[in-house]
């Protein structure tokens, strides 16, 4: 029974990430977690495959509308791919089972990455419900280092969790490559695809996969994300992005809430 409402999750969100632009991928390690009952770091491995494939057939689309910078993406993918693969290969296998305990208190592998990925959801449904134009606010003149280095942080963070990542692109792509917010948001799709499907490779060896179950979920979620994006024409994207937005904020204070009081 898990497994089904686990593929209607799936189709969720494929669905959302067609309607917005981006966001639905943030569900899908608390999903592979609380619904599928999967260890976080099996969830996460999972999440990467999924949501680089739902990425790569949504890049196809962004492609067609003539909204994704290819250059750009490469130059940015990168430095990102290249600290999600580093991450999935050494960093997340190399922390132990037991990351922190005093007294009574332990936080476990899979509790501190829930944690992590919850201050993270909080983050993105920040980034989706505030409605200052961010393209007002960029600097003139930004040396590109401390930029990569962002970039290369924030695919840190991608490995460790196995989010998407679009919210924390999408800025640094206007920053740096003045691209504007539509064409920043269709070319961070093509640098998730890029950063999820090699990082998931970092896993390979070191977690057992079901890949039946892998290609059914993903194939379920690009069948979402086609009807998202032909829905989209005809919703107010502004107001599914608030909507999904307080979702997500909810999800996290769930996901703090079960991990740190109930576990």
């Amino acid at each position: 029974m898990t497994a089904y409402f686990g593929y209607i999750g799936a189709f969720f969100i494929g669905l959302v990430l067609g309607l917005t632009g981006g966001g639905g991928a943030i569900l899908t390690v608390p999903l592979l977690v609380y619904v599928m009952q999967m260890h976080p770091v099996t969830a996460s491995a999972y999440s990467l495959f999924i949501v680089g494939t739902t990425s790569a057939f949504g890049t196809l689309q962004n492609f067609r509308k003539g909204i994704v910078d290819v250059k750009t993406a490469f130059l940015f993918a990168i430095p990102s791919f290249t600290a999600v693969f580093l991450t999935r290969k050494f960093i997340v296998p190399a922390i132990p089972e037991i990351v922190f305990s005093y007294a009574n208190l332990v936080v476990t592998k899979a509790v501190f990455l829930m944690v992590l990925f919850a201050i993270i959801m909080l983050v993105a449904a920040y980034s989706m419900l505030r409605h200052t134009k961010i393209e007002k606010a960029l600097p003139q003149n930004t040396h590109p280092l401390p930029i990569i280095i962002k970039v290369f942080l924030i695919g840190i963070l991608i490995g460790l969790v196995g989010a998407g990542g679009g919210f924390l692109l999408t800025p640094a792509l206007m920053v740096l490559a003045k691209l504007p917010i539509r064409k920043a948001i269709g070319t961070s799709l093509l640098i998730i695809a890029l950063n999820s499907l090699i990082g998931f490779t970092g896993d390979l060896g070191h977690i057992v996969i079901d890949w039946i179950l892998l290609f059914v979920f993903s194939a379920i979620a690009i069948v979402g994300i086609y009807i998202g994006i032909f829905l989209s024409k005809f919703a107010n994207e502004q107001q599914l992005k608030n909507g999904f937005g307080w979702f997500v904020f909810l999800m996290a204070i769930v996901i703090l809430v079960t991990e740190l009081f109930f576990k």
